[in-house]
């Protein structure tokens, strides 16, 4: 697969912090990339600078093959950003926010309606086109955030805790129409999250601490490394559990065990038969890597 965002040793400091160091990654086309951290760790400084908001001190990026310090307007356009925050105009109805949005790129007239009515059915908006920003809800909010990302078909999304305080019917939608276009258009998705369900769906995965790349992978093989298995007992004593002299939890009437990997749990089952008559067997979740690799939660607050 072709690498569209390249970054090679990048650094960014704020006085004597050393908010980005020396940090290099790739992400290749189609993608879901999870970029993780802690508030602080340098994720949205690393996405400004993507984005060219923000200067670099050092370091090169390349978005699709292009230098973004040599042709940055071409860089832009390869871009769709939803940000953290809102950048919407609250005073303006979503139409006319879209249609301010969609000049820049020279989307008018004909293009712009057919294009507005495209991401309306998709991102089911089209009861509220005509109200005012200010007057949405939160999950009516980000819908049209992701729809003014979206209005120039971008190559890469960048999305920066896009469903933060979603509802479950609004973040299925959102995920949906994303899923969709990076089927049908190869797009890529950069993703900012603090829900590690979503890091699960991703296709790697790279966890920063301190400006720092700290461990990145698949999923699996993230789990793989940092987290063992988990083996749910049912309908045993607890005289039963302790026999097998491994560390346990009560878990609702049932004994959970911790065990290295898949191949450790097989074996234990074949020795205990008697034992191993209803039970459940999961792997450790990414919120275990990322405590693992970090010694922090990721919802934990840190430095901004």
């Amino acid at each position: 697969m072709t690498e569209i965002i390249k970054i090679e040793n990048l650094c960014k400091s704020f006085g004597d912090l050393k908010a980005v160091d020396d940090l290099s990654f790739s992400v290749k086309e189609g993608e879901l990339f999870a970029f993780l951290g802690v508030n602080g760790a340098g994720k949205s400084t690393t996405i400004s600078i993507l984005c060219k908001t923000l200067k670099k001190d050092s370091g090169r990026i390349f978005i699709d093959g292009e230098d973004s310090d040599l042709n940055p307007n071409k860089v832009r356009k390869e871009l769709g950003v939803v940000f953290q925050n809102s950048v919407l105009d609250g005073s303006l109805t979503v139409k006319d926010n879209l249609k301010h949005r969609a000049s820049l790129y020279g989307i008018v007239g004909e293009e712009f309606e057919k294009r507005l009515k495209e991401l309306a059915s998709l991102l089911e908006f089209e009861k509220f086109l005509n109200r005012v920003v200010g007057k949405l809800s939160g999950g009516q909010r980000r819908k049209i955030d992701v729809a003014r990302a979206l209005l120039h078909k971008p190559k890469i999304l960048i999305l920066d805790e896009p469903t933060t305080g979603l509802d479950p019917q609004t973040r299925r939608t959102m995920w949906k129409v994303i899923d969709g276009l990076r089927k049908s258009n190869k797009m890529t998705v950069l993703l900012t999250t603090h829900y590690m369900e979503e890091a699960g769906d991703a296709d790697y995965v790279l966890i920063i601490d301190g400006g720092k790349r700290v461990a990145e992978g698949t999923p699996i093989e993230l789990k793989n490394k940092y987290t063992g298995d988990y083996i749910t007992i049912y309908s045993v004593t607890k005289e039963q559990i302790e026999r097998l002299g491994l560390p346990y939890q009560e878990v609702s009437g049932a004994y959970r065990l911790k065990v290295a990997n898949t191949w450790v749990a097989t074996n234990l089952i074949i020795e205990n038969p008697e034992l191993f008559k209803d039970y459940e067997i999961t792997k450790g979740k990414m919120d275990d890597v990322f405590l693992t690799v970090t010694g922090k939660k990721l919802t934990e607050d840190s430095e901004k």
